[in-house]
């Protein structure tokens, strides 16, 4: 098979080619390092490679929807046994588990061969690719910006063409801010459909959740399917779904009543490229036959934000404390990014009584904000304030370490709500601006309702293909 052969097949479809001998597992797997190594060297994807487990794993008798396809895992929070699992942070730059998590045990019980980790930055906690551990990941769309964050170096792995879909996370729009910056689909999970085992039972109080970043809506459906459903002793389950999430990518939306917005809850400016994305999808759906009509639900945004900064810095400080708990060392300055450290004595700072506070009041404003999906099935919002930014654009300052996450908070006004809702939510790549770079549609939908919005993805993705469109 030829490289060129192989980017034009998602994950399902080279998994058939597999089943059918066709291609071997083997060949596909050299195939796409052919690719890493010809691509990642200009993006820095690609952060610790796998080949050998890769090349041992296509050895073996593979099982399941995507048997023999190769993959990427994120290098935050899942661990693969005998891997380094860095989370983009110099501390952990030698840490490796000797332990799978429960979502990357059920990845390889789907047949896929993780060849490699991918770029984050430190823990996560920007929407940019940038750590000082790893280095800056690039955007195959135009390399001096930003592929996004903070499951960048799986955006920019599946943009590349590299692999058709790749692990990924999203505690604040991690999943949807790359897909948006890449041009990729990327979906966020209910809270709780996937498991954070056997380790954690959630991660800040469930903000956080593993999926993927992929080229087609029907492998990130098929994932979903194979990865999907409570661990033994979970705190908290996903409502079940009715039915396998692919049939619903075969299955017709029907008329829906959807929502739309240019207007920031914030009151944050909306970059003309974001809104113009947000008018020429909501003209689409008109014409696919939707009723669209342009409102917003009540949230109290000072109220959210503050307590949703609150939860972050908090967990901050529990990744810090927890990392001091396990090696012996204690925090300081120098062990870890500046951005990171300030946001740990920030959660330092605060009492076990303000964390509470807060959840409550992320709690509040859920019930407040989820009132509008008895309405309408969904709402169509930008998925960030700008396009893809250049890269430092994060950068902290030597008098403002957290410069970056102040321009990040204007950045993402409409991504974390999801995260605090526990609420299915979707990036989808249906524009592209004059610069050539993507901009992302972002859809939210009712809690527990994956289902809707698979369908109403295959069907834009059938409208207006993207699948094919390539930057490199």
């Amino acid at each position: 098979m030829t490289p060129q052969e192989y980017r034009q097949l998602d994950g399902l479809a080279l998994a058939e080619l597999v089943r059918t001998g066709e291609v071997t597992a083997q060949e596909l797997l050299a195939t796409v390092i052919s690719l890493a190594e010809q691509h990642n060297p200009s993006l820095n994807a690609i952060v610790t490679p796998m080949f050998d487990e890769a090349r041992q794993a296509a050895e073996n008798t593979l099982q399941g929807p995507f048997a023999g396809v190769p993959f990427l895992l994120k290098d935050l929070g899942d661990a693969y046994a005998g891997v380094r699992l860095t989370g983009g942070s110099a501390v952990l730059q030698h840490f490796v588990p000797n332990y799978d998590s429960e979502i990357v045990r059920r990845i390889k019980q789907a047949g896929l061969i993780t060849f490699g980790k991918t770029n984050t930055p430190e823990f996560g906690l920007l929407p940019t690719t940038e750590s000082r551990l790893l280095g800056p990941c690039r955007n195959p769309w135009n390399t001096a910006h930003s592929t996004g964050g903070s499951s960048g170096g799986a955006a920019a792995a599946v943009a590349a063409g590299i692999v058709p879909l790749a692990h990924a996370s999203d505690g604040g729009g991690s999943i949807r801010i790359p897909a948006s910056c890449c041009g990729l689909f990327g979906l966020k999970p209910t809270r709780a459909r996937t498991p954070k085992g056997p380790l954690l039972g959630d991660s800040m109080s469930g903000l956080s959740i593993s999926h993927c970043v992929s080229r087609t809506v029907r492998d990130s459906a098929s994932l979903l399917d194979a990865t999907a459903g409570p661990d033994v002793g979970d705190p908290y389950v996903a409502p079940p779904p009715a039915r396998p999430f692919l049939e619903e990518t075969h299955t017709p939306p029907g008329k829906l009543r959807l929502a739309f917005t240019t207007q920031a809850p914030s009151g944050v400016p909306i970059h003309a490229d974001c809104a113009t994305a947000v008018t020429h999808t909501a003209h689409l759906l008109q014409e696919l036959g939707h009723e669209v009509i342009e409102a917003s639900p009540q949230l109290d945004v000072e109220r959210f934000t503050q307590a949703f900064l609150a939860v972050w810095a908090a967990g901050t400080a529990w990744t810090v404390k927890g990392i001091a708990l396990i090696s012996g060392y204690p925090p300081t300055p120098e062990l870890y990014e500046p951005l990171t450290y300030a946001l740990y004595e920030q959660g330092e700072r605060q009492t076990s009584a303000d964390y509470l506070l807060a959840v409550q009041a992320l709690q509040q404003s859920s019930r407040q904000f989820s009132r509008f999906f008895q309405d309408v099935d969904a709402w169509l919002t930008p998925a960030l304030a700008d396009p893809p930014p250049l890269l430092g654009y994060f950068d902290a300052t030597p008098d403002n370490p957290l410069q970056g996450f102040e321009r990040a908070i204007a950045y993402v006004p409409f991504t974390p709500i999801a995260n605090a809702t526990g609420q299915p939510a979707m990036s989808v790549p249906l524009y592209w601006n004059e610069a050539g770079l993507p901009v992302g549609s972002h859809f939210i939908g009712r809690f527990g309702d994956e289902a809707t919005l698979f369908r109403l993805a295959a069907q834009l993705e059938q409208a207006q293909p993207w699948a094919q469109r390539f930057p490199l």
